[in-house]
Formats: structure tokens, C-alpha cells, sequence
């Protein structure tokens, strides 16, 4: 992605459309693009330096969303320690991450203060919270997933990973947070109340931060911290998001990549932002349009695309309603 002057492009990331758009002319006009379904799981943050044409950087991943998080970047090695809940089925284990509407920021603060308080004494590691996010500062690297666990929410880890090898002291790790957290009196509390316990962390995305550099990326608005944090080590310029699409055309004419929330109302909200792409398209505040959504489609949109009149409703936009 290139934006210009000439043919500015907006890079959108959606939540799910599939069968949640209201307005069928928006279907229509989704399918005369170019649709194509993204392998699950929607990994935002590769989706979208592959539209910058930018390489996933090979660590420090955790690190950049802190980064994003803060303001500031990290000096330590940093690893991302996600809250989850391993469910036993079977023969294998599925990840549910516990977020902020599973856990509430005094249950994760109680959480990461009994790991620290029990595990890291000796400096050699340190737990720490930062709103609904979890680290893990260590003084000697480990080895680490890339992927955070929102990616894997639902799932069997071992059915989206590499494979790759851990270390020793990783899984040892790994073991004494899962003993320490079985026993901390939060987790018997949720139990009580027939709530999933934090029994696990999801630790990932291990690193230093990058430099700082520059690299010419278009405005972004947005909440993701991952986003957030690769912006702020290449110097772009971010901000949140501002709530509706035509904010952003607004504010960046020439081009920008925007993050919409979900929203509860069910696609009310969304509709309101397609129709304002499609009518800066149609007008040419646009010249090009790329739009993935979390439930795994993606949609390239130009101008001239108003002309293909014979292409038909894509299935993959699911059943729309009346």
C-alpha cells in the first residue's frame, strides 16, 4: 500500500460481516470487489503490515504493544503473559482468553501480584499488568509463540502454532505459574461462582523492543496497542479511533488505516461506516478501498468497480437480512 495524493487508500479492519449487514446494497457493492476469504485465525496486526508490504518484525512483538500501551519503549526483554483459561476436552486443551469482560482489572491485579509476590522475588523475572494485559519482564530470554492469544481465543494452541521447540525453563515456567495460580484464592472465588478460573498464561511474542526508525505509513487510528506500538517504533502518526469512518476521511485525506470496534447494536454502526467508504469511492475521496474483517474475509475496492453491475451477492458475505 502506497497511498498518494492522486489515489489515497483506506486499509479498514471490521469486525465480523458475515450475515450482519442490514442494508442490501452494501452486500451488492461488497461483491462487485474483489472478495477473498483470510485463513482463520484473523491475525490483525500481520494482515496489515502485509498491506504495507512490511515484514512481521522476527521479536519483541509483546514489547511493541506495550509500547503501544505506554507511550514509551520497553528497554528489557519483555514477553506478552495473557490471562486464559485452558479448558481440558479430550485429549487436548482449548484457550478462552479471560478478558475485560471475564475478569475484572481488581481480579488480574490480585492475579499478577500473587505470581509476583510468589515467583518473582529473585529479579530474575517479574510479572506485571497493565490494564487487561499481562508481561512478563526476564532477565534471560526465552523462547516464545508469536502469536498473542486473542488470535487463538476458542481454540487448541497446537492446531494454529508451528511447530517449535521450547526451552526447559520456559515449560518449568510454565508449570509454576499454573500450581501458583491453582492455589490463589481469586481463582477459588470465580469457581464459586461458576466462573472459569485464570488458570494459565498464554506467553508469547518474547523480545526486545526495535529502534526507533522511520518508515513512511499512513495515519492510523485505532485501540489495538499491537498497532498502536508498531506506529509509534516507526514514527507514524496514530491516534484512537475517532468513531465513525468519516472522521477519518476527514482527518486523512490522503490515505489511512482505521480499526472499527465491534459493535453491540448488531452491524447498525458498521453499515453507517461501509456506506460512507463506498460513497467516498463513488465520489473519489478514495481511489482504493481494502477491507478484512475478523471473521476472515477480505475485500479490495476501487472506484471503477461501481461499473461491474452483473456481479452477484458473494456467499461469502453469508445470509443477509431484509
Amino acid at each position: 500500500m502506497h497511498p498518494s495524493p492522486d489515489s489515497p487508500t483506506a486499509v479498514v479492519l471490521l469486525p465480523p460481516v458475515r450475515g450482519r449487514l442490514g442494508d442490501r446494497t452494501l452486500s451488492r457493492w461488497l461483491s462487485q470487489g474483489r472478495l477473498q476469504e483470510v485463513p482463520a485465525p484473523v491475525d490483525p496486526f500481520t494482515q496489515i503490515l502485509g498491506e504495507l508490504g512490511q515484514e512481521r518484525p522476527p521479536e519483541g512483538l509483546a514489547a511493541l504493544r506495550m509500547w503501544g500501551q505506554t507511550g514509551d519503549r520497553p528497554g528489557s526483554w519483555i514477553a506478552g503473559a495473557d490471562p486464559v483459561y485452558m479448558e481440558p476436552r479430550l485429549d487436548r486443551l482449548f484457550l478462552h482468553v479471560l478478558g475485560p469482560g471475564d475478569a475484572s482489572r481488581s481480579e488480574l491485579r490480585r492475579v499478577f501480584d500473587g505470581l509476583q509476590d510468589t515467583l518473582g522475588a529473585d529479579d530474575k523475572i517479574g510479572f506485571a499488568r497493565l490494564g487487561g494485559y499481562g508481561y512478563i519482564r526476564a532477565a534471560q530470554p526465552m523462547l516464545t509463540p508469536e502469536v498473542p492469544a486473542t488470535v487463538l481465543d476458542g481454540q487448541s494452541p497446537g492446531d494454529s502454532l508451528r511447530p517449535m521447540g521450547v526451552a526447559a525453563d520456559t515449560l518449568k515456567l510454565i508449570s509454576e505459574i499454573e500450581m501458583t495460580l491453582h492455589e490463589m484464592p481469586v481463582n477459588e472465588e470465580r469457581r464459586s461462582r461458576g466462573q472459569a478460573p485464570v488458570n494459565s498464561l498464554w506467553i508469547w511474542g518474547g523480545g526486545f523492543a526495535p529502534a526507533q526508525r522511520t518508515v513512511p505509513v499512513p495515519p492510523l487510528y485505532a485501540e489495538d496497542p499491537l498497532l498502536c506500538g508498531y506506529w509509534l517504533s516507526v514514527g507514524g502518526t496514530v491516534a484512537a479511533w475517532p468513531g465513525t469512518i468519516s472522521e477519518c476521511l476527514d482527518a486523512a485525506p490522503g490515505g489511512f488505516i482505521a480499526e472499527v470496534p465491534a459493535d453491540p447494536r448488531d452491524g447498525g454502526e458498521l453499515s453507517g461506516d461501509l456506506l460512507a467508504l463506498r460513497d467516498a469511492l463513488r465520489s473519489g475521496r478514495l481511489g482504493r478501498a481494502i477491507l478484512i474483517s475478523a471473521d476472515g474475509i477480505r475485500a479490495m475496492l476501487k472506484r471503477s468497480d461501481r461499473l461491474r453491475v452483473w456481479r452477484r451477492t458473494s456467499g461469502l458475505l453469508g445470509e443477509m437480512s431484509a
